[in-house]
């Protein structure tokens, strides 16, 4: 199990890319959260199967219709096996 804290930028806020983002990674069984930045990123934490946190990366620097994805910064992190579930916070 893998964990990894992504920060997406560009046109991510306003586009649903949270709501997105909570589909995908429930599809992908990937637990962790999403919440919009007040500097325009919006911020990931995943945890999950190391092949599915890849495909979850990919995801994101692509991101939803509508939204426009010009940089994803990733970090590696332990696995802490924290959350049940995926969600936006606040």
């Amino acid at each position: 199990m893998k964990r990894v804290h992504i920060f997406a930028e560009g046109r991510v806020q306003g586009v649903f890319f949270r709501h997105y983002t909570v589909q995908t990674a429930s599809a992908y069984n990937i637990k962790g959260w999403v919440r919009n930045l007040r500097d325009g990123r919006v911020e990931i934490v995943c945890e999950g199967p190391e092949g599915d946190i890849e495909k979850m990366i990919e995801w994101c620097r692509q991101g939803p219709p509508g939204s426009n994805v010009r940089k994803i910064d990733t970090a590696w992190e332990e696995y802490r096996g924290e959350f049940e579930s995926f969600e936006i916070i606040r």
